[in-house]
């Protein structure tokens, strides 16, 4: 099974256009540069936790989901980089 996993940025970019907000106006609001919040927009930059808690205030649905969601994809990133090395990492029994 193929699962694909959107960057944050990709989500919030829709909500903003749905709602009409553009990027100079939700960065403005948001109190960071509209470079920063472009970044983001673009997959190019990570939700970092500070930029979580502005998103989540303003969009209305705190900052949990944001960090999860940033979380989440790093991680399938990490898994799909990695994938080749942690086959050759032995597993030990815990305890």
């Amino acid at each position: 099974m193929v699962h694909t996993l959107s960057h944050p940025g990709a989500i919030l970019a829709e909500s903003l256009e749905d709602l009409g907000i553009s990027v100079t106006e939700a960065a403005k609001d948001l109190g960071i540069s509209r470079q920063m919040l472009s970044g983001i927009l673009n997959q190019r930059r990570p939700i970092t936790p500070e930029t979580a808690v502005r998103i989540g205030h303003y969009i209305g649905n705190g900052a949990e989901i944001w960090a999860r969601m940033q979380t989440n994809y790093d991680l399938r990133i990490a898994e799909k980089a990695l994938r080749a090395t942690v086959k050759k990492i032995p597993r030990i029994d815990a305890a």
